[in-house]
């Protein structure tokens, strides 16, 4: 393959990719809590140091530049704008933390504070999941009497108190996004102290994407990924013309 259509195809792959985390962020626009994914790019050496033939710094042909590639996806943790719904059961964690909820028997965490009461008075998820106390419970109340949330971020009915746990990892970079607006924490998390514990009932975190400058941006990568396209058909091109003469004479 020459090597322009090798950088091109590299370029190709790496836009395309970004496409799809993009489209991926703009489908998600309206989704409470959602935290928006950045594509890292990162240089390629060329394809004899990808292929172990040479060695890089020795400043010959084949420290050519090898193009672009996606070297990882990030995830952007910025809090979202709240939005006031008049719904008690919707919850806002002003501030850092996450809550924590089960799901198949295992712990994860999520910012979407769009909760529900089941019949039998647990507080679940938008998907039905149960949203878990501090001590690691299903939060639940006695769905025929009065409740109010407080700003603590617990459940008030006949003056007892129920928490809903909210948790924060020791490290931002320990949590993997595990769909349904979840995140799988890799390593040991802790509770909020009681003294930052702020929780807005009746508001909602929305989606961190902006749709504009998302829009912006996949349009941008769209053009780019429609160039390096346009590069490997005239690369192709002239190929085909090269060896049309040769085999003429």
């Amino acid at each position: 393959m020459p090597y322009g259509m090798y950088i091109s195809a590299a370029g190709a792959a790496a836009q395309s990719e970004r496409l799809q985390i993009l489209s991926n962020n703009l489908a998600n626009v309206d989704t409470p809590g959602f935290k928006r994914e950045l594509a890292i790019f990162q240089a390629r050496h060329s394809e004899a140091i990808e292929r172990g033939e040479a060695v890089a710094g020795l400043k010959g042909i084949e420290d050519v530049g090898g193009g672009v590639q996606l070297a990882e996806s990030l995830t952007d943790y910025a809090t979202g704008a709240v939005c006031k719904t008049g719904v008690a059961t919707d919850m806002a964690i002003d501030g850092d933390g996450f809550f924590l909820v089960a799901k198949d028997g295992e712990q994860f965490l999520t910012r979407a504070g769009n909760f529900h009461f089941s019949a039998n008075g647990e507080l679940h998820t938008e998907q039905g999941h149960a949203v878990m106390s501090p001590d690691g419970e299903p939060v639940a109340i006695d769905p025929t009497l009065p409740w109010r949330a407080l700003e603590d971020g617990s459940i008030q009915q006949e003056g007892n108190k129920t928490l809903l746990g909210v948790v924060k990892p020791q490290s931002l970079g320990d949590l993997v996004k595990a769909g349904e607006n979840f995140f799988s924490p890799l390593a040991s998390f802790e509770n909020v102290p009681a003294n930052e514990r702020s929780i807005k009932s009746g508001y909602l975190e929305l989606s961190g994407v902006k749709p504009a400058a998302e829009m912006m941006e996949l349009i941008e990568t769209s053009r780019a990924y429609e160039a390096n396209i346009r590069l490997i058909q005239n690369q192709d091109h002239m190929l085909e013309s090269l060896l049309s003469r040769v085999l003429r004479q």
